[in-house]
């Protein structure tokens, strides 16, 4: 049995519910991560006994699955977007919204599809966008290939946040100190296409960085739309 099947226990002396424990648990990984997540540790912010919670979750792991549910109610608009391009970017947008106000989800995006209510409705709108655009195996492809980049791309931009905040060096701080090293290395000769990039290309800011590749995948998928014979 799942937890989104489990029922809960009756509320005891200290009111418990799935909800409170979820609540305390996202803001234990807003400050701290997912590291900083543990059945005490939300015990101990909800003044309960760690034993307490295991009538409602039994692992971390259904924790985490609660937790990622919950958030995607951040992702879904409140109204479907009519053209599918429009609702696909825009659940791509929101998804990189939500996870840079809860750095923690971008560690547990992607995987297994999330079974939860409101991670199925994210689905939901992923693929009743692209309904009766194509055949359904194309359509689950598409919806794929969209999930996989902004779930990459997601993911380097936290990886880039966490090592600012480790090393205290902001990008632009990490590229003078890097210099040196780096033109020593380009100027042996070993690496042109490298050097092109690096002396001729732009560097874009990590939202446009985003949202251009997002226009490209778009763009991508669009070839691949012809509507199935009726």
């Amino acid at each position: 049995m799942t937890v989104w099947d489990r029922p809960e226990p009756p509320l005891r002396p200290v009111p418990l519910d799935r909800e409170r424990i979820v609540a305390a648990a996202i803001a234990l990984a807003d400050e701290g991560g997912l590291e900083a997540v543990s059945l005490r540790k939300v015990a101990a912010r909800l003044n309960a006994g760690p034993m307490r919670l295991y009538g409602y979750i039994s692992t971390k792991e259904e924790l985490f699955d609660l937790m990622v549910d919950e958030v995607q109610t951040e992702i879904l608009p409140e109204e479907q977007p009519g053209d599918w391009r429009e609702a696909l970017r825009t659940l791509a947008l929101r998804t990189r919204q939500t996870a840079l106000r809860h750095e923690w989800l971008a560690d547990l995006l992607g995987g297994r599809p999330a079974l939860g209510p409101n991670g199925l409705a994210v689905t939901e709108a992923k693929l009743a966008a692209l309904d009766g655009l194509a055949d359904i195996d194309t359509v689950m492809r598409a919806v794929e290939t969209v999930s996989a980049y902004f779930t990459g791309a997601i993911r380097r931009e936290i990886a880039n946040r966490r090592a600012e905040r480790v090393t205290g060096l902001s990008k632009r701080d990490w590229q003078r100190a890097s210099g040196p090293h780096v033109t020593k290395m380009l100027a042996t000769g070993r690496f042109p296409a490298l050097a092109k990039a690096v002396h001729d290309g732009t560097d874009v800011d990590a939202e446009t960085s985003f949202t251009t590749g997002l226009e490209w995948v778009l763009d991508a998928v669009a070839t691949r739309l012809t509507p199935p014979p009726a």
